[in-house]
C-alpha cells in the first residue's frame, strides 16, 4: 500500500498497523480532511464483558476521536437477538431480551476509559443501541423497502458465509437475516447521524460492504468501510484468549493484575506491534522498544503492560500490579523466599486440582482444610481470592508460574518443569 494519506486518523491507522482493507482510501482520507465526521462500531451482546480481542477496535473509536471525529460505539441489542455467523461454525446461543440487557450494562463500562461521551465538543461521543430501530421493524414492510435490495446471490459468495456452506454446516435464515440487519444499522446511521464510515475486523468486510451498496441505494449516499487484521499472536494463537480463558476487559471478570500479566507474558516477537496498537506511545519509541534483545525486551513488556493496564484500569491500577509482580517474581523477600512446589509434566498429566496443588504445595494440610480455605475466602491464586474448589490447573495455566496464598502471609510458587 503505498498511498500517502492526508488525514491524521487515516496516517495513524496506517503508521500503527490497523488497517487490513478500505472500501477507498482516498475518498475516506479526503472526507476525513474536511471536518468533522462520524463512524461507528457495533458490538454484540454476547457476554458481560467484552474481552483483549475487541480491543483493536476500541483503540480505532479512540484514535477517531483523538484525530478530531466523533465516534459512534453502537450497542447490538437488536443483533445480538439474530447472532452473527460471520466465519463461525456453528449457531450461536440464542440470549433472552434480559440476557442481552444485562450483557449491555456491563459492556459499557468499558467504553468510557477510552472514549469521551461526555464532552460538549462537537465530537462528543455517541453510544446508542440498534434496538431502537430493529426491535420496531414491521416484517413485511421492511421486506419489500430493504430485502428487495439484497441478492441471495451476492450474499452466498462472501467469504464469511461460503466457508461455513463449503463446510457443509447449516446456516439458519435466522443467521442469514444477520448481514441484512448489520447494513441496515449502516444506513440508520447514516439517515439519522450522518455516519459516513463502519470499521470493524476483516471477517466484517462482507457486512460492511452490504452497508454501504444499501445506503447507496436507498439514500445516494457515498460511505465507506474500513477492516483490521484479524489479530493472531506471534505463535498462531488468536489474540484475547489466555491460558486459562478469555481475557475480559471489565475488572470483575479479570483483575487489573491479571490483566498485566498477561500483557507482561507477551512474545518477544509481539512486543513492538502491539506497543503500536495498544498503547499512544510515539511510533519511534515503540520500534526501540521492540528491537530490544535478550533480557532487555522484558523491559519493553513491562512499559507495554503498564500503559495498556493504565489506559483500561488507570495509572494507579498499573502500579499496584508492577509492584505485586516485582514483589512476587523479582525482589528479595516474598519472592524469592516463597517455597516453590516444581511439578513435571507426568506429575501433572491432564490436569490438577486447585485443592490437590493446595496440599502439595504445604499451604493446607488436606483435601478438606484446603476446601475450608476456600470457602472461607483464605486462599488465592495470584493475589486473586480463590472462590472454586473445583477449578483444575493444567501445563497452559503454568505456562508461567503461578502463586498461591493461604491467609495474608503464607505464600508458595508452582511451577511446571522443563
Amino acid at each position: 500500500m503505498t498511498y500517502h494519506p492526508k488525514s491524521d486518523f487515516v496516517t495513524v491507522m496506517m503508521e500503527r498497523g490497523f488497517l487490513a482493507d478500505c472500501t477507498d482510501y482516498q475518498g475516506l482520507d479526503e472526507t476525513l480532511t474536511k471536518g468533522t465526521c462520524a463512524a461507528y462500531i457495533g458490538f454484540d451482546a454476547t457476554a458481560k464483558s467484552l474481552h483483549v480481542g475487541s480491543l483493536i477496535q476500541i483503540m480505532m473509536l479512540r484514535w477517531f476521536q483523538k484525530t478530531g471525529h466523533q465516534p459512534i460505539t453502537l450497542m447490538g441489542g437488536g443483533t445480538t437477538k439474530v447472532g452473527d455467523p460471520s466465519f463461525r461454525a456453528d449457531e450461536r446461543p440464542l440470549l433472552t431480551d434480559a440476557q442481552i440487557d444485562d450483557n449491555i450494562s456491563g459492556i459499557k463500562k468499558v467504553f468510557s476509559a477510552y472514549i469521551d461521551y461526555d464532552s460538549s465538543a462537537p465530537n462528543k461521543a455517541l453510544m446508542l443501541n440498534n434496538a431502537e430501530w430493529l426491535d420496531g421493524l414491521n416484517y413485511l414492510e421492511f421486506l419489500r423497502d430493504i430485502g428487495r435490495h439484497f441478492s441471495v446471490n451476492r450474499m452466498l459468495a462472501f467469504e464469511s458465509v461460503k466457508s461455513r456452506l463449503d463446510r457443509e454446516q447449516s446456516l439458519s435464515f435466522l443467521e442469514f437475516n444477520y448481514m441484512i440487519l448489520q447494513a441496515y444499522d449502516f444506513l440508520e446511521l447514516n439517515r439519522r447521524y450522518g455516519c459516513i464510515l463502519q470499521m470493524g475486523g476483516s471477517d466484517q468486510w462482507g457486512n460492511i460492504v452490504n452497508g454501504i451498496d444499501l445506503t447507496r441505494r436507498v439514500l445516494d449516499n457515498s460511505i465507506y468501510g474500513l477492516t483490521t487484521p484479524l489479530l493472531t499472536t506471534s505463535d498462531g494463537k488468536k489474540m484475547g484468549k489466555s491460558q486459562d480463558g478469555a481475557v475480559w476487559l471489565n475488572a470483575e471478570m479479570r483483575s487489573p493484575y491479571e490483566f498485566w500479566q498477561f500483557w507482561r507474558n507477551t512474545t518477544d516477537a509481539d512486543v513492538g506491534r502491539f506497543l503500536k496498537l495498544y498503547t499512544e506511545l510515539p511510533i519511534d519509541e515503540c520500534n526501540r522498544l521492540g528491537a530490544l534483545a535478550g533480557s532487555e525486551i522484558n523491559d519493553a513488556k513491562i512499559v507495554l503492560a503498564n500503559e495498556v493496564t493504565s489506559l483500561l484500569h488507570g495509572p494507579d491500577a498499573a502500579v499496584a500490579a508492577a509492584a505485586t509482580a516485582r514483589e512476587v517474581f523479582e525482589k528479595g523477600g516474598v519472592g524469592d523466599d516463597l517455597p516453590t512446589l516444581s511439578l513435571s509434566h507426568a506429575d501433572l498429566g491432564d490436569g490438577m486440582s486447585i485443592v490437590q496443588l493446595l496440599v502439595k504445595s504445604g499451604l493446607a494440610k488436606s483435601g478438606k482444610d484446603a476446601k475450608r480455605l476456600i470457602s472461607e475466602n483464605g486462599a488465592k491464586l495470584d493475589d486473586q481470592p480463590l472462590t472454586d474448589a473445583g477449578l483444575m490447573i493444567d501445563t497452559t495455566a503454568l505456562s508461567s508460574p503461578i502463586k498461591l496464598s493461604a491467609g495474608k502471609k503464607r505464600h508458595a510458587l508452582v511451577k511446571l518443569e522443563g
